[in-house]
């Protein structure tokens, strides 16, 4: 294995990891709002604000979220679109569309061969048995 030395002076290449979105349990939530409601000194509720790496705005919004009472409200939410819920008789029919497809194409290919042993009976003159076709 070789060693690359760079050029004197040149810093090596750094690559920063991406940032993952910071989520809040709602024990941290409720920790954080009781330390902003202690604050009274000037400057205190900023560096709190700092420390914890947080805005003004995630305050007021937990702060509207705790006075309706949205307990829940406080847990962090999953995002993206919400999972649609099947019901089982849509994949039922589904799977029954499927299989009738299938066996309707096996339909064709076996009237598909039916009809070359016809005509092949045909041009060797071979006499075909008659067809007792009860649904008729």
């Amino acid at each position: 294995m070789s060693v690359v030395s760079l050029p004197a002076g040149r810093p090596a290449t750094e690559v920063t990891p991406k940032a993952k979105r910071r989520k809040f349990t709602a024990e941290e939530k409720r920790r954080i709002l009781r330390e902003a409601a202690a604050c009274t000194q000037r400057g205190e509720l900023g560096a709190l604000l700092r420390r914890e790496g947080l805005y003004s705005s995630h305050l007021m919004k937990w702060r509207e979220q705790a006075e309706r009472g949205e307990i829940a409200g406080l847990t962090p939410k999953k995002r993206g679109p919400e999972p649609k819920v099947i019901d089982p008789r849509d994949k039922q029919l589904a799977d029954q569309q499927r299989l009738i497809a299938k066996l309707t194409q096996r339909l064709e290919h076996a009237e598909a061969i039916i009809e070359v042993q016809k005509k092949l009976s045909q041009v060797l003159r071979i006499p075909l048995p008659p067809i007792n076709d009860e649904s008729e």
